[in-house]
């Protein structure tokens, strides 16, 4: 029997739950005696959001207790230091990208929490007064915070540039999609900025030896990283060692490096010492990449029998100060704009700007969760405006079972779904028709606690956008019958070494007990590419098997040897790990006894792979949440979650789970609470966990998750990504419900998060919306 498909309790949980896991911050010079004596790194930030630096004044700061010295940006430039950003290494005499982000601000400060200048102390507590001693002369300058506003151009946050924009992306334009509607719903929807929150905040340290470099880095993709020192350090790969020990969470904000990261190894080589560096949560929460931060207009036409004709999305992406990942997301977005359903006419046109903000990258969904949130809440509003239920319009508009690979207008080939039977599954396991009924009777009854029943039907896709995406993977298997697995997956709780193993003793029998994974460590593993957008296991996984495989196939071959009978005749039994000759079980050679002998006759039983997809995956689901809304206060209970996730076939459902439920609440958080909010002059007002409302367990319910599987074809595994699923299909569905709940107060729409506060004003609106229109017509 298979392990592969059956409940297996994680492998990395004992550490977690007993000692703990060891954690960049958490190194010590006994686990590695080169980190001795190193210096400790904090930067000066700005409080401005937008000004001219005048001057830096670190006079005071040198002469601060354990101060080794004072850097500004003037410092790292020029002889011996780093390149000049945006700068064209191909063209000397070329200007430089005038959006470039300056690895410490020069001229001009961009948003709150931007490093000015960086302090070098002996002890990690003596940085902190050191970096107050810094005084930053900085004239103000106009501020603009809202996207909307900095897409006007009045005010340029890069005068050199004469635009605030910064990235584009348009499918084409539909004249005619309008035509011949009967109802067109247009609507304006805020998906607002969220915080990452990892639990462990940016933290690296930093060595040089000669003109070798080792790293330690909190980090989803370790070979990413090696990528990019070794290019602005101007040095082969093989010369940087990047090392992930234990990630704390990443969600996407820790997929690349910042200036910071570059900075602190700048400094290790100038000064000559190894230097560390961990940002505190109140630096991680203005400085580390946010998420979303999109505005999007859209444009529904459909007729009076739940067909929808034409469907428009023009996004406004908010890039934070300077362009990075997230000006390029709604590249995302575009791609998945018509989401589950089969629209003859879409357009979708994005436009991307710069404010005075912090830098957006991606995060969980990256993209994706603001196409689903604009198509699923169009669905509504449409519904709501031919009264037909939100159920029905979605059954009517969904892609046919037996459409598949369906591509979209947007461009997007689906591989396989059943879109129906997922939305059917859910509303049967939420009780819908039941749940109808108790509305209504709540809502004749005028009761002050109002029940809302929300939807969402989801496609996401992940392992893209572009086939081809590759992960390298090594199997090999020890004189002791141990086996090894070096992956450049990146593990930072995906429950990745309980996985592999599993995958490990599927093909080789071995004991899970008995199989190691590497991972995280450019020395060990030669290649990778890391973990986001939901690829781990079908592009990752898929390189393991592939390995394994092979190493097998290689066995096999030397236990004939051992057995002197042929390759043709020898099995491997997996259920006891052992070879044998077929129709003999009783006489066999164990994978210790193969792989003693297999390096005099064929070899290491060793087997490298870089496995590239075939095509991107669209994992697919369906939603349903629950909520009590007090419309005398505006308080909002999720009282149920009902989800159907289908990411293919499912390897671990322990581990599908805790994936499941994670992205679930991160979907629930910011359709619920959580909002990076910042106030007229750029200053942040949610700059701590304090004001910063972040999902806990005590705003979710227990999670009802339904069973679905749906193989894909295009790997061996038949596996979809499933890490970001819950976070695409609850915020809609969450959003969905509370406005169901008000609906018959003459609530039409208004913008996450949910809060009591937001719910309360909804409905004065709508009430005196309605005494407005009722005066008018006496």
């Amino acid at each position: 029997m298979s392990i592969l498909g059956t409940r297996v309790t994680r492998v990395e949980d004992p550490k977690f739950l007993t000692t703990g896991g060891v954690y960049t911050a958490d190194l010590t010079d006994a686990d590695d005696p080169r980190l001795a004596g190193a210096a400790h790194v904090t930067f000066v930030r700005s409080m401005v959001a937008h000004g001219t630096v005048a001057s830096i004044d670190v006079d005071d700061a040198r002469g601060a207790d354990g101060v080794l010295g004072v850097f500004s940006a003037a410092d790292l430039l020029g002889e011996g230091g780093l390149p000049v950003p945006g700068a064209n290494a191909s063209d000397p005499t070329a200007a430089p990208e005038p959006m470039a982000r300056p690895w410490l601000a020069a001229d001009t400060v961009r948003f709150v929490g931007e490093a000015l200048a960086v302090v070098v102390t002996e002890e990690a507590s003596q940085g902190e007064d050191a970096a107050e001693a810094v005084f930053a002369d900085i004239e103000p300058l106009g501020v603009v915070v809202d996207v909307e506003k900095a897409a006007q151009d009045e005010l340029l946050l890069f005068p050199a540039k004469g635009t605030n924009v910064c990235g584009s992306f348009n499918f084409g334009e539909v004249p005619d999609l309008l035509d011949g509607a009967e109802v067109v719903i247009r609507q304006r929807i805020v998906n607002q900025r969220v915080a990452a929150c990892p639990m462990e905040v940016r933290s690296m340290a930093a060595l040089w030896e000669g003109d070798n470099l080792t790293v330690w880095l909190s980090t989803q993709a370790a070979h990413g990283v090696r990528a990019g020192l070794a290019a602005t350090f101007g040095l082969p790969a093989t010369h940087v060692r990047v090392i992930a020990p234990d990630v704390g969470g990443g969600f996407g904000a820790k997929i690349g490096i910042g200036p910071e990261e570059t900075v602190v190894v700048w400094l290790a080589r100038h000064l000559g010492r190894p230097m560390r560096w961990t940002e505190s949560r109140s630096e991680d929460m203005v400085g580390l990449p946010q998420g979303r931060g999109q505005v999007n207009h859209v444009e529904l036409a459909g007729r009076r029998d739940g067909t929808i004709a034409g469907y428009r999305l023009t996004v406004l992406q908010d890039a934070g100060a300077y362009p990075s990942t997230g000006a390029v997301l709604p590249f995302m977005t575009r791609a998945m704009a018509p989401g589950v359903y089969d629209i003859e006419k879409v357009e979708s046109t994005t436009r991307s700007v710069v404010t005075n903000s912090t830098v957006v990258e991606a995060y969980r969904g990256a993209g994706r969760p603001e196409a689903t949130h604009a198509i699923e809440r169009s669905i509504d509003i449409f519904a709501a405006e031919i009264g037909m239920d939100p159920a029905e319009v979605r059954r009517r508009n969904l892609i046919a079972k037996d459409a598949f690979p369906f591509t979209t207008k947007t461009g997007s080939t689906y591989d396989c779904g059943d879109y129906e039977r997922a939305l059917d599954l859910a509303l049967e396991a939420a009780g819908y028709a039941e749940l109808r009924v108790e509305q209504q009777r709540r809502r004749d009854a005028n009761e002050p606690i109002q029940l809302g029943i929300g939807l969402c039907v989801y496609v996401e896709i992940t392992a893209g956008p572009f086939p081809g995406e590759t992960e390298y993977a090594r199997v090999e298997v020890e004189g002791d019958g141990h086996a090894v697995v070096y992956t450049g997956s990146s593990s930072h709780g995906q429950g990745h070494d309980t996985s592999w193993a599993m995958l490990i003793n599927d093909q080789f029998g071995i004991p899970m007990s008995a199989i190691r994974v590497v991972h995280g460590d450019t020395d060990q593993v030669p290649e990778g590419t890391g973990t986001f957008g939901s690829r781990s296991l079908q592009i990752g996984g898929t390189a393991i098997l592939k390995a394994a495989e092979a190493v097998a196939e290689r066995a096999r071959h030397v236990a004939a040897e051992l057995l002197e009978a042929s390759p043709d005749d020898v099995v491997l039994d997996r259920e006891r790990g052992v070879f044998h000759v077929t129709g003999t079980p009783a006489v066999t050679r164990t994978w210790a006894e193969v792989a003693t002998a297999g390096p005099a006759m064929f070899g290491a039983l060793s087997e490298s792979t870089l496995y590239a997809s075939e095509a991107p995956t669209f994992p697919f689901g369906a939603h349903v949440a629950v909520v009590d809304v007090d419309v005398e206060t505006g308080k909002v209970v999720l009282t149920r979650i009902i989800t159907v996730d289908d990411a293919g076939r499912i390897l671990n459902p322990l581990v599908v789970e805790g994936q499941r439920h994670g992205g679930i609440a991160q979907g629930v958080g910011q359709a619920l609470l959580e909002e990076v909010r910042l106030d007229e002059l750029g200053n942040p007002v949610t700059s701590n966990l304090a004001d910063y409302a972040m999902i806990s367990a005590t705003e979710v319910p227990a999670y009802e998750l339904v069973l679905m599987e749906t193989p894909t074809p295009l790997n061996p595994l038949g596996a979809k990504g499933i890490g970001e699923s819950g976070a695409i299909g609850a915020t809609p569905a969450l959003h969905n419900a509370v406005v169901d709940a008000l609906s018959h107060l003459g609530v039409r729409h208004f913008d996450m998060p949910t809060t009591a506060e937001r719910v309360w004003r909804a409905i004065q609106d709508a009430t005196a919306s309605s005494q407005d229109t009722g005066a008018q017509r006496q």
